[in-house]
């Protein structure tokens, strides 16, 4: 069964940076479009970043367009997001996922963006 495992999260202040990790196991990572998602309290999970699978191309939402780097690692079975330039409305409980939420959601990490 595939497990995903979300880390790299913590509290930051506005305008610092993180950068998030998330495991793959299984062996269906290499060619499928991977994302990152994310939820804040009291609101709905929404896609953040995503990037194929072999041509590594990258789309953002816009609230994280110019800030926030998806990449990937598939000798590593590892996503990647950096994060910079982070505001309070960043704060949320982020998760990966293929681009498309079918697999089951892992923990997440939480970010923390507060002074």
């Amino acid at each position: 069964q595939v497990q995903l495992v979300e880390s790299g999260g913590g509290v930051v202040q506005p305008g610092g940076s993180l950068t998030l990790s998330c495991a793959v196991s299984g062996s269906i990572f290499r060619n499928l479009p991977m994302g990152w998602y994310r939820q804040a309290p009291g609101k709905e999970r929404e896609l953040v970043a995503t990037i194929t699978g072999t041509s590594g191309s990258t789309s953002y939402a816009d609230f994280v367009k110019g800030r926030f780097t998806i990449s990937r690692d598939n000798a590593k079975n590892t996503v990647y997001l950096q994060m910079n330039n982070l505001k309070p409305e960043d704060t949320a409980v982020y998760y990966c996922n293929l681009k498309s939420g079918a697999l089951p959601w892992g923990q997440g990490t939480q970010v923390t963006v507060s002074s």
